[in-house]
């Protein structure tokens, strides 16, 4: 029997990183470019005149 060792707690930048990924700023005039990144090519696809 092998023991894994725990994992490290996040580090707040982790923790703030995490959070700007699942935050789109709905309302704002402006992007959050975290979540941009983790969700890729959505936005072009939901896009009408690129259909």
């Amino acid at each position: 029997m092998s023991k894994t060792a725990p994992k490290p707690p996040m580090t707040q930048q982790q923790r703030d990183h995490r959070s700007n990924q699942l935050n789109p700023n709905y309302g704002t005039n402006g992007t959050n470019p975290a979540n941009g990144k983790a969700h890729g090519n959505r936005g072009q696809q939901l896009n009408p005149n690129r259909k």
